[in-house]
């Protein structure tokens, strides 16, 4: 029985998921489409991250060294997202912004040029399909670009989606499939008996289910009542992003993902078919702080005018900064946890959007039938325990 005065929801759902943003959503919207009892905890849902990321699916321009079996995970979720973004737009009638745009990686200096030519090499290594022009090549397929650029690889496989835009629909989605959305925060993680039971909010109420996952960033470790150990900090990496307005003069802009590295900072810009185009992002490591400083954005635009001189011409109607999940390896965090009725999914640092199709589709695996899928089983917390595999997890 609760204390006096401390009220427990009616409804006990099957799987409690502790965050609204992208991931959060796509996970409670697949788990409930396998016919779970689904709540989602969260004070703002369809908030987070995603609506601070330009959404490029960029598994193979995203990839760097000793990173395969993150790229496999990246190209099984870019995969899907043709169909995802169909499935929620068919489901709510609202547009992902979804588009198989590619990407070019071009190189301004000769140092750059010799940087991407190995990356090619290791493309080729791994079988990725990635193409060198030369920068006569990378001017014709996007007039805009610098005269002095020395050549790039074009990816065709890499895509664009708009964070805001999916997040909206998957809010929509859950909504239809019957998640309930709970628009508080969890002030406690509830453990009887070893086991993990459901959240506590901070006016006292208890919300209690047999299955709880973690989905809250950056933020997930730091849940009251999470016992030490089960899982490792998630560190948050700012990033700060700029939004333009592309007039209808100027249009077509670009007609694809642009990604450099000028000075040593990674650099991109993602044009979206309603002429907004977004430059992203610096990567700084302070805490929890999401300023937008005078630094950060000079150094973007002067960056993407040197990558695209063009620039200087369009609106600048937005400018912001989010966080990035990172774990300890870069990796995301995917399954069951030692703490048994407690599975996670957070840490996909630069590749939340990405990894959105992907994590929903095995979560809510694990979560229907209690086995660790193949393709998660990489990426689990015990990872980060080695004294215990992925079977002895117990879900």
């Amino acid at each position: 029985m609760p204390a006096k005065g401390v009220s427990t929801l009616a409804r006990t759902p099957d799987v409690l998921v502790v965050g609204g943003g992208i991931i959060g959503l796509g996970v409670a919207w697949r788990t409930a489409q396998r016919g779970l009892a689904v709540t989602v905890l969260d004070p703002a849902p369809g908030g987070g991250a995603a609506q601070v990321a330009a959404g490029m699916l960029a598994p193979v321009t995203e990839l760097q060294y000793g990173e395969e079996p993150l790229l496999r995970l990246g190209m099984a979720s870019n995969e899907r997202y043709a169909a995802f973004a169909a499935e929620l737009t068919e489901a709510t009638g609202l547009d992902t912004g979804y588009r198989p745009t590619g990407t070019l990686a071009v190189a301004l200096d000769s140092d750059d040029r010799a940087e991407l030519r190995e990356l090619l090499a290791f493309h080729q290594r791994l079988g990725l399909e990635s193409h060198w022009l030369t920068g006569r090549e990378c001017r014709r397929l996007e007039p805009m670009l610098a005269p002095g650029v020395r050549g790039g690889l074009q990816v065709t496989g890499d895509h664009q989606v708009d964070g805001r835009r999916m997040s909206a629909a998957l809010v929509a989605a859950c909504e239809r499939a019957g998640v309930v959305l709970h628009r508080a925060e969890a002030a406690e993680l509830l453990v009887a008996e070893g086991r993990a039971t459901g959240v506590r909010l901070a006016d006292g109420t208890r919300l209690t289910a047999p299955r709880v996952v973690l989905a809250a960033g950056c933020r997930s470790h730091l849940l009251p009542g999470l016992p030490a150990g089960v899982l490792p900090a998630i560190r948050p990496v700012k990033g700060q992003v700029l939004r333009l307005r592309i007039p209808r003069p100027y249009a077509p802009f670009l007609s694809r993902n642009v990604r450099a590295v000028v000075r040593g900072q990674h650099i991109y810009l993602v044009p979206r078919a309603d002429g907004e185009l977004v430059i992203g992002a610096t990567s700084e490591e302070l805490g929890h702080d999401t300023t937008v400083t005078a630094g950060g954005v000079y150094e973007l635009l002067r960056d993407a005018h040197e990558l695209i001189p063009g620039i200087t011409e369009l609106p600048l109607v937005e400018t912001g900064a989010g966080l990035r999940p990172g774990s300890p390896d870069n990796a995301p965090l995917l399954g069951p946890t030692a703490l048994p009725g407690l599975a996670v999914a957070t840490g996909h640092y630069r590749n939340g959007v990405l990894l959105t199709p992907v994590t929903a589709d095995l979560l809510a695996e694990h979560l229907a039938t209690g086995a660790v899928p193949e393709l998660a089983a990489p990426f689990t917390p015990a990872r980060f325990t080695p004294t215990r595999s992925t079977a002895e997890v117990p879900s």
